[in-house]
């Protein structure tokens, strides 16, 4: 299954992914940690370990501040 991932404010990509693999395989193949984003479908986010359902994701990077 193909699957378009749109990085918020980053651009938009193609990924071809299987039949058992996760939204963060998807997170992966784009270049980034489950860790530090959350993966929206339907302006909702789900669990990284779900398999994949949908044929569009928005991936939205998490950002975190720093100290002194």
């Amino acid at each position: 299954m193909r699957v378009s991932v749109e990085v918020v404010g980053e651009g938009e990509e193609d990924v071809e992914v299987g039949d058992d693999e996760t939204y963060a395989d998807v997170v992966r193949a784009v270049g980034y940690s489950p860790h530090e984003v959350s993966v929206i479908v339907d302006g909702r986010p789900v669990p990284e370990d779900q398999s994949i359902e949908a044929s569009q994701i928005r991936v939205l990077r998490l950002i975190k501040g720093g100290g002194a």
